[in-house]
């Protein structure tokens, strides 16, 4: 991958980079480069500042590039000059190095990234219609599960289907495994990572004017979602709220079986794999603590235990008993904090 497409990497996710970077290099360039151009695609979704209807023509054009549709160029500098973040400002100057790069891969791979952000930019298109006029005082809400469901499958689900195709082409392609179950795992995998933001930023998003937690379940708990504004209501919210705190949980113990049917010897994927499922439970944990209503800021764990994690996971790996106990002890720690509440 280019030096200045790493550095953007860099600028533009630290947490990723890290995961990015201990992957093996036969698919660090196409993971890293189907996430640039997510973020690209998400940059412009949420430039707030320009209308709904100049975002989406922006979408549209993107994605058709990105489809190989059209070879129009591509010009978001008004884009580029509301970004606050200078990475951001940069993704979106460098769009045509990073379409470029699609070019030098296989056919094969070609299709792949261009599968997944299809996929991603379809529902970006789908999230700014959908919440086209909200706002704190008209807050718009999911109507069902299956909504919530497919769209944590759009953003992220989706994502470790490709993950999983991209590791399985080049990485071990002759590996005897439950191909079925392990994409399975995969897409349920992402969606758990998907569901634990969502719970985490579900204040920022109400005063957004977004509630992606369905009115229909809102509805026989006895709320609405302008009531959730409120952290008096966190009581009778509470219930559904650590319900799908469980569901999160449970995707997540989907990631841990699908990491750990990985062929053993594919270290580097296996970690950068765990990583993001120990975070989320340590996640979770601390969810389970707070009155998620009155946050004002996303909780997470702290660079100590991240840190923690990482060091521990790579120390354990040569001890398959330990190894598969960490996820084992993390939901014992999540438990024990159900019983505090």
């Amino acid at each position: 991958m280019a030096a200045e497409l790493k550095t953007l990497l860099k600028a533009t996710s630290r947490s990723f980079y890290l995961t990015l970077r201990v992957l093996p290099g036969r698919v660090r360039p196409q993971i890293g480069l189907a996430y640039l151009l997510a973020r690209t695609t998400d940059t412009i979704a949420d430039t707030e500042i320009v209308p709904l209807v100049q975002r989406l023509d922006a979408l549209q054009k993107l994605r058709a590039r990105i489809l190989g549709r059209s070879s129009a160029p591509l010009n978001f500098g008004e884009f580029a000059k509301q970004q606050a973040s200078s990475a951001e400002r940069l993704l979106l100057e460098k769009v045509e190095d990073s379409l470029a790069l699609l070019q030098k891969f296989s056919a094969a791979d070609q299709q792949r990234v261009r599968g997944v952000l299809d996929i991603i930019a379809g529902g970006q298109e789908l999230d700014l219609q959908r919440f086209d006029g909200a706002s704190a005082e008209n807050i718009v809400a999911l109507k069902s599960a299956n909504e919530l469901d497919d769209y944590t499958y759009r953003v992220a689900g989706c994502v470790g289907e490709f993950w999983t195709q991209i590791c399985r082409a080049h990485l071990f392609p002759r590996a005897e495994l439950e191909d079925a179950q392990l994409f399975g795992d995969s897409i349920r995998f992402g969606k758990g990572l998907q569901l634990i933001n969502i719970l985490r930023d579900l204040p920022a998003d109400l005063r957004k004017g977004r509630c992606y937690l369905p009115s229909l379940e809102l509805d026989q708990a006895g709320l609405m979602p302008s009531l959730l504004l409120s952290p008096v209501n966190e009581s009778r919210f509470r219930p559904l709220y650590h319900r799908y705190l469980d569901v999160a949980e449970s995707h997540l113990q989907a990631g841990w079986n699908y990491t750990n049917a990985l062929p053993r010897g594919q270290v580097r994927v296996r970690l950068a794999c765990a990583w993001p499922i120990l975070i989320g439970i340590k996640t979770i944990q601390r969810l389970r603590a707070v009155n998620v209503l009155e946050l004002r800021q996303g909780v997470k764990a702290s660079r100590g235990e991240v840190r923690g994690i990482l060091l521990w996971s790579v120390l354990l790996y040569p001890l398959p008993g330990a190894w598969r106990k960490q996820f084992v002890a993390s939901r014992k720690a999540v438990a024990s904090g159900k019983k505090l509440r």
